[in-house]
């Protein structure tokens, strides 16, 4: 049975139908642009603000247990909510509807991107994209730190997750498990009393068996295309990019940003699927799509697919089967997480150690995102980047960019990006058309 807030019914409006349900959520999707800080700001507006579906308390509590789940919190919270309104059928729809428009899309850019990426209009276009996203990750970096970091403890944390990464290159499993503890004693020390929440509005614990029974399905489910690649004998690089992916999709906490760092981490620089600057490529065609940021990994899967099975035609279809594996590994375990997880999380929302871990993994992300901005920095206005090995013997190591490789015109795009958005307010879509149209004309004007 669906699980609906039992308030006053001056509070919150009736429950909505499956069909109204299907069209919200389908304008989201397809609306959703600008990242999960902005999407999880479209839901808000529309479900507790305009149609007062759902509780500004349970809405929180909701988007909390997301923030602590590896994987995208946007879609994820969808898939919450959903599932809160209609059950299990109403999480698909909903979920579904979130990443769907996105990922067809995602993957269209793709198929432009691989078949025409030489071409000079594309280059140009990429080039004025790439300067305005990293005015846009290091513009994240400052809104979620003013955001997070308000005590002593977070900033540490926030401190030590930049170091670990940046410095040692730390797993980033490990940094957000050592801050989820850190925050959790932390919680516990402070000794915050919990809210008690009224048993009559807490969700019917499912039968064990059942939900053991309905846990393993999910995982078959989620693992069938990786039998199906082991059957047909399929090429080794696919079989590694739907394991690494969904290895991935279990220990990448803290959003979007904290994925892309973990994928750049591994998927450029120890698969070698992809370079630096094509990471970059995908990350902007994942900002001007609606839908998921981490729909830049379906981007990394059609490249792979693309040149695996290489030749025109055949090598947009294996780009095609790449993005889809890809797009199947990564949020197939968001619906997992809440199927599973959610109606035990219900019957936490008055406890206090939870937000406590929450707020350090918060507070570690910052860290991570930070990591992430200076690193796409680096490839973004230098053409040479090295790394130099400080202390070998505790694994300190040191990027450093040959500072003669300054490309002075990415790092004028770069500052003119920042200046529109800090400067003069713009939203991200208006910067990234401007950078894009800019750098279009002049890669024009430099060949003609």
């Amino acid at each position: 049975m669906a699980v609906t807030d039992r308030v006053a019914t001056n509070e919150l409006s009736a429950p909505p139908t499956l069909a109204e349900l299907t069209s919200v959520f389908a304008r989201i999707g397809l609306l959703s642009f600008g990242g999960p800080a902005a999407q999880i700001g479209m839901m808000h507006k529309a479900l507790v603000e305009e149609k007062r579906w759902i509780s500004e308390e349970r809405f929180l509590h909701a988007l909390n247990y997301c923030m602590l789940l590896p994987g995208p919190e946007a879609q994820q919270l969808a898939t919450y909510v959903g599932w809160l309104m209609h059950g299990t059928r109403g999480g698909i729809i909903s979920g579904l509807l979130f990443v769907f428009p996105g990922l067809v899309v995602i993957t269209i850019l793709s198929a432009a991107y691989a078949l025409y990426q030489e071409t000079a209009w594309l280059t140009g276009l990429f080039f004025g994209l790439k300067a305005a996203v990293l005015a846009i990750v290091v513009e994240a970096v400052i809104r979620l730190g003013k955001k997070t970091l308000k005590t002593g403890f977070l900033c540490c944390v926030a401190a030590a997750a930049f170091a670990a990464l940046f410095f040692f290159s730390v797993p980033f499993p490990v940094v957000v498990l050592v801050a989820a503890l850190a925050g959790f004693v932390n919680a516990r020390r402070l000794d915050i009393p919990a809210v008690a929440v009224e048993p009559g509005d807490l969700p019917p614990r499912p039968p064990a068996g059942r939900a053991v029974a309905g846990l393993l399905g999910w995982i078959i489910v989620w693992q069938l295309p990786l039998l199906i690649l082991w059957a047909g004998s399929a090429p080794a690089a696919l079989t590694d990019l739907f394991a690494f992916f969904s290895k991935m999709a279990m220990v990448t906490f803290g959003g979007a940003y904290a994925v892309l760092a973990y994928v750049a981490q591994v998927g450029v620089e120890d698969y070698g699927w992809l370079r630096p600057d094509e990471m970059l490529d995908g990350l902007a065609l994942a900002e001007t799509t609606p839908g998921p940021l981490v729909l830049v990994l379906s981007f990394v899967g059609f490249l792979v697919g693309f040149r695996e099975a290489s030749g025109t035609a055949g090598g947009v279809v294996g780009g095609i089967v790449g993005a889809f594996l890809v797009a199947w590994a990564t949020f197939v375990p968001s619906f997992i997480f809440i199927f599973a997880g959610a109606p035990y999380i219900e019957r936490l929302r008055g406890n206090r150690t939870l937000p406590g871990a929450l707020s350090a993994i918060t507070a570690a992300v910052v860290g991570v995102i930070l990591n992430l901005a200076i690193w796409f920095g680096l490839h973004v206005l230098f053409r040479e980047v090295g790394t130099i090995e400080l202390l070998p013997v505790i694994g300190l190591d040191l990027a450093l960019p040959a500072w003669s490789s300054l490309d002075p015109a990415a790092l004028a795009f770069f500052v003119g990006s920042a200046f529109l958005l800090f400067g003069l307010k713009l939203g991200m879509v208006p910067v990234l058309g401007l950078c894009a149209a800019a750098g279009l004309v002049i890669r024009l004007l430099a060949i003609l």
